[in-house]
């Protein structure tokens, strides 16, 4: 009998992991990621490749943003891949004009009434709104990985330091709903839109790096 159970609980075990990873999504690069760039900055460089975005920041910043598909939009965690062959200096990301960083990933949520009412595909609206809460994670700065920082632009926006100013390979998973519960308290609404930086314009240096596509779960 014990072995029995072993084996059932085994099959148990499987079929739940394999439930779980059947959950993640996607978000490729294609037609649904758009430039959006600020006023009186000069945009960055992006590739989209699918699988993979190829970034060039020449003392540059803009953003690349797509709405999330309403099936992701309940999504709790996230991870992706990025890597860096040349970047920035450290900055310091509290400081408003000074706080290029090699790559950040944006993740906005805002609540179920005020989505219904907004265009997500507008990044600058969405991202003002009062009632929008973002979590930025950042590859820059100089400060230790799990940094909580305010956002020198937004009071709705929150960074947090994945990796110090560097270069090199990394892997990246996330629990989106620990870290908006640390940043913001309380459960996160409706997950409306991911976005994709590289900052080098204060700086005026040279960024190159990729990101693979991130996937939400």
């Amino acid at each position: 009998m014990k072995h029995i159970a072993s084996a059932i609980a085994a099959v148990l075990l499987a079929s739940t992991s394999l439930a779980g990873s059947a959950t993640a999504q996607p978000l490729p690069f294609d037609k649904n990621w758009t430039e959006q760039g600020f006023f009186r900055l000069f945009s960055n460089d992006y590739r989209m490749q699918g699988e993979s975005l190829q970034v060039v920041s020449d003392g540059t910043v803009s953003l690349l943003w797509r709405a999330t598909p309403v099936s992701m939009q309940g999504a709790t965690r996230a991870s992706w891949g990025w890597a860096v062959a040349e970047g920035v200096p450290a900055t310091d990301l509290s400081r408003k004009g000074g706080d290029d960083r090699n790559l950040a990933i944006y993740f906005a949520w805002t609540t179920p009434a005020k989505a219904a009412g907004l265009n997500p595909k507008r990044a600058t609206a969405l991202l003002r709104d009062a009632d929008t809460r973002v979590l930025v994670y950042v590859w820059g700065g100089d400060d230790v990985r799990g940094t909580l920082q305010d956002s020198p632009y937004l009071a709705g926006m929150k960074t947090i330091v994945l990796r110090p100013a560097g270069t090199g390979q990394q892997s990246e998973s996330v629990d989106l709903a620990a870290d908006y519960a640390r940043a913001f308290g309380g459960a996160p609404g409706l997950l409306v839109g991911v976005g994709i930086s590289a900052d080098s314009d204060d700086t005026g240096s040279t960024i190159r790096a990729s990101v693979t596509a991130p996937d939400l779960r």
